[in-house]
């Protein structure tokens, strides 16, 4: 199954592409909407990709940026007219901030993704059961649901499609030792873990407690790497959020910390013998 194409990979495209053909141009934002007797916010809402464009207005930018060549037009003119409509997590609006919605998108779209959770497990390999203990103790009974059927959606469009994104977890041992939802629970949520380490575009580390303090230690994180744009941060939990695409120091220090854990963590075989250990330990509890 291949990947869907959501509403927000294609103003993602548009932004990425107007913004590119402007600078080709010569022009500021100001000089562009100037011209088209545009308002500024309109063009900077388009070049950060929050809203949709509708096909006369791409038409007008192309124009202005002396964009000509028929496939390029096309396939812009195609995604502008996909950029229209709800994305695929709008039917659980009820349950996704605004900050959330718009990780949503870039994570849709990018080419690899790679977390770290000192705490619990992400929520990209959570079971059902493990997402509905976590999320019980965490929110409303009525909110619970639909969290838990977003994460299992979110799921299946990474590891159920073929051309999905690279997905790099390292998992803390905490995270594993920790019993959210019971022994049961915890067995079966390990089972998945081992299902996943041998799925083709996933990486599964597991950072042991002897490695003590790093930068990123109490500090839950995804990292989303483009080939074609800037990466980027989401820190997730109160106060959390997308970091700006211009903190490129704060990006880059997560990065190479992610790195540092990566290289301390153990990795393959290394992997399936804790998993077990951990599993074996709570056989008797």
């Amino acid at each position: 199954m291949a990947r869907d194409i959501d509403p927000s990979l294609n103003r993602r495209r548009l932004r990425i592409e107007l913004r590119k053909a402007r600078d080709e141009a010569g022009l500021t934002q100001r000089d562009a909407v100037q011209q088209l007797e545009w308002s500024l916010s309109k063009l900077i809402r388009i070049e950060k990709g929050t809203v949709s464009l509708g096909v006369t207005d791409l038409r007008a930018l192309l124009q202005l940026y002396g964009v000509t060549e028929p496939d390029r037009v096309t396939e812009l003119e195609e995604a502008a007219r996909g950029s229209k409509g709800a994305s695929w997590w709008a039917q659980y609006s009820e349950v996704v901030s605004p900050a959330y919605a718009l990780y949503l998108g870039y994570e849709g779209s990018a080419d690899t993704i790679r977390m770290y959770n000192p705490v619990v497990l992400p929520g990209l390999v959570q079971t059902e059961d493990y997402a509905t203990a976590l999320l019980s103790a965490q929110t409303g009974e009525a909110r619970v649901r639909p969290q838990v059927e977003l994460r299992i959606t979110r799921q299946e469009r990474f590891f159920e499609t073929d051309d999905g994104p690279e997905i790099d977890i390292v998992l803390d041992e905490a995270s594993l030792r920790r019993q959210i939802g019971g022994p049961a629970v915890l067995r079966r949520q390990l089972d998945h873990l081992k299902t996943l380490t041998e799925h083709p575009r996933t990486t599964i580390r597991v950072l042991p407690f002897s490695v003590g303090a790093h930068f990123s230690v109490s500090i839950s994180l995804i990292l989303l790497e483009f080939k074609n744009d800037d990466d980027l941060l989401f820190l997730e939990g109160p106060g959390g959020g997308l970091s700006s695409r211009d903190d490129f120091g704060l990006v880059a220090r997560h990065q190479e910390n992610f790195e540092e854990i990566s290289a301390e963590a153990y990795e393959g075989a290394r992997v399936i013998e804790v998993l077990d250990e951990v599993r074996e330990s709570l056989a008797t509890s």
